[in-house]
């Protein structure tokens, strides 16, 4: 089915949606839309409001979502295998539960979003805003994550085992028992990290220049 420019707003609209069909979203309010348990694999989201929609539960494996979005999405527990978010809204967005696996988010704003307590394999992040978000126990292993800003944000207990930061900020983070084992970031901006940070640094790659902001901000100078 295809929507176009409709007002689906505060509506039910999982029993609206025939689970053998392919829905398309055109520039529709989808504010507070109750999409709980709906049946959306390879469904297209563009230009959408999305403030407060309930995607709980919902079937979104190969959706794709482009552009649009907004504030207080709800995510949890709903299958997302395969889906593409890019240029989306995602602030304060809610995955708690949902199964990620081969999410790629690209150029979206998720500040304050959660995906703490998510399953599956992981995700995909880039050009992406992820301040104040909480990523606890979320894992990035081996992958390039760049262009993200994590200020603020809680990557308590991530595996970030092998990945690469290019033109990252982790500024403000908190990295309680976070693992960079052989993780290079050489590209990311890590502020004026304490001893405690710096512990959960261990086995990561840094460049010259970090390394002397880190020592010059202990009264050490590398002559």
């Amino acid at each position: 089915m295809n929507f176009d420019g409709e007002d689906l707003s505060r509506k039910a609209l999982a029993d609206r949606l025939p689970s053998d069909e392919t829905h398309v979203f055109r520039a529709c309010d989808l504010t507070e839309a109750d999409l709980w348990g709906a049946p959306l694999a390879g469904a297209r989201f563009e230009s959408c409001v999305l403030d407060q929609a309930d995607f709980r539960k919902a079937d979104l494996d190969g959706a794709a979502f482009t552009g649009g979005g907004g504030m207080r999405i709800r995510f949890n527990d709903a299958d997302l295998i395969d889906v593409t978010f890019t240029d989306v809204d995602l602030s304060s967005a809610q995955f708690g539960g949902a199964l990620l696996t081969d999410v790629s988010f690209t150029g979206c704003r998720m500040i304050g979003a959660s995906l703490t307590g998510s399953r599956g394999t992981g995700f995909k992040v880039a050009r992406s805003n992820l301040t104040l978000a909480n990523l606890g126990g979320c894992s990035l292993r081996g992958e390039l994550i760049e262009g993200v800003r994590f200020d603020d944000a809680d990557l308590s207990g991530c595996d970030f085992t092998g990945a690469t930061f290019s033109d990252c900020r982790l500024i403000g983070t908190r990295l309680l028992r976070a693992t960079f084992a052989k993780a290079d970031l050489r590209g990311a901006d890590l502020g004026h990290p304490d001893d405690a940070k710096l512990r959960e640094f261990a086995g990561a790659v840094i460049n010259q220049t970090q390394a002397n902001a880190i020592l010059a901000a202990r009264g050490i100078t590398v002559a």
